[in-house]
């Protein structure tokens, strides 16, 4: 009986990732649920677990991995390590027409390769079945409270990413002493768990939005913001929520409450470019704007924050918004500047956690269907290409990959 075989590849993208789609036990654990699986790993001097941790658990080290019927990744691969006619798994960041990867969609596409992409991946009611979210909701409030704490001279805490496991960064929660501030989390989902995760385990209380608007406390508090509790369609006095995801520019924000009485804001929840921002700039400038220090774990440039006008990185995570001027400063710069925290990669922080969180949403959601016939279509809806084509779920990116032709040709006769 054939076997399917999967390689787990080195990441090849810059700046480096140490994540892994599946670490060494998660690869046993594999084996033992699927009897037909066959893995090889590619050995790497950059990942999180060593070539020797997968040794030592029998898991075949394999610099070639060609003889693989599927590859698996986390980040994009470079374009000229792409194996023509393969199946492959990873993270594309092409379904929003990216500019910088229409390039790699279209290898893809001159390649024939099979591209399946985690965040397409979901259930027959649109959920997706595996991502890192509640690590970038964990690491970005522990950011979070980090910059805060920086920026008004509180308390120092060991960065995340010096963290071997997330039970070290557990240990510098008793570090934080907090005066009586108040929270905004924004979203429902994974990244919002993650970063209400961190503030329970702080010992942060939750409180209600009402509460959290009219009421002062003696001790720092935090209220989780649903996206009915801070936009509203004039022509509808009813909240809606599949209206505002469907029609999401019929909608204006009234976050203008929650200025006035956050000082420190984790923006957690998706957003959509049509839906309106939070604030606009011109707000950050009003005597009774209090925000001060901003978590912007889902780092959307110039998107829902409209003050996150770049990203920023792992070692040198926040930067400053002078309001007045409307630029961007050194971080902690001056106190009535708004501090900005805006890592595009939170998860790579503490990699070996995020990737046995990943791993375990694999072998449950995803692994089962490349042994199913894909029953339930997962594979089928989350595949972006195949044999030199668009699937016609994803036709809307042709252009797009077209683009990356057209601008070789132009650098070419230049």
């Amino acid at each position: 009986m054939h076997k399917l075989k999967i390689g787990i590849i080195k990441e090849g993208k810059t700046p480096v990732d140490k994540r892994v789609p599946l670490t060494p036990k998660k690869c046993v654990e594999a084996l033992q649920a699927f009897p037909e699986l066959e893995l090889a790993v590619q050995p790497s001097d950059i990942r999180c677990f060593s070539d020797a941790e997968y040794a030592e658990l029998h898991i075949p080290l394999q610099p070639d991995l060609g003889d693989c019927d599927i590859l698996m990744g986390v980040k994009e691969v470079p374009v000229e390590q792409l194996i023509p006619d393969k199946t492959y798994f990873f993270f594309s960041h092409t379904i929003k027409k990216q500019p910088h990867n229409a390039k790699l969609l279209r290898a893809i596409l001159d390649k024939r390769i099979t591209l399946i992409d985690y965040e397409t991946l979901t259930t027959p009611q649109g959920q997706r079945v595996v991502a890192f979210g509640r690590y970038a909701g964990i690491v970005g409030a522990y950011n979070g409270i980090l910059t805060y704490g920086k920026k008004h001279g509180l308390f120092d805490l060991k960065p995340a990413y010096l963290c071997h496991e997330m039970e070290d960064m557990q240990e510098e929660y008793f570090k934080v002493k907090l005066p009586p501030i108040k929270i905004a989390v924004t979203g429902g989902g994974r990244v919002a768990n993650g970063a209400m995760e961190v503030l329970d385990k702080m010992g942060i209380r939750k409180v209600s939005v009402f509460d959290y608007l009219y009421k002062q406390f003696t001790e720092p508090v935090y209220a989780q913001l649903h996206s009915g509790d801070y936009n509203t369609r004039p022509d509808v006095e009813v909240w809606d929520s599949p209206d505002f995801y469907t029609h999401p520019h019929l909608y204006k924000s009234t976050f203008r409450k929650f200025t006035r009485v956050t000082d420190l804001l984790l923006a957690c929840a998706y957003w959509h470019p049509s839906a309106p921002q939070l604030f606009t700039e011109a707000e950050t400038l009003a005597p009774d704007f209090k925000i001060n220090t901003i978590a912007d774990i889902t780092c959307d440039i110039c998107g829902s924050i409209p003050v996150t006008k770049r990203s920023a990185t792992i070692t040198e995570p926040a930067y400053d918004y002078n309001p007045h001027t409307g630029k961007l400063e050194p971080a902690y710069s001056r106190q009535g500047n708004i501090t900005v925290m805006a890592v595009d990669n939170l998860p790579c922080e503490l990699p070996r956690n995020a990737s046995r969180d990943f791993g375990r949403h694999l072998i449950d959601n995803v692994l089962p269907h490349l042994f199913n016939g894909d029953a339930e279509g997962v594979l089928e809806r989350g595949t972006i290409a195949k044999g030199g084509s668009l699937t016609p779920r994803y036709s809307y990116l042709q252009e797009y990959a077209d683009s990356a032709a057209r601008n070789k040709e132009k650098s070419e006769t230049a």
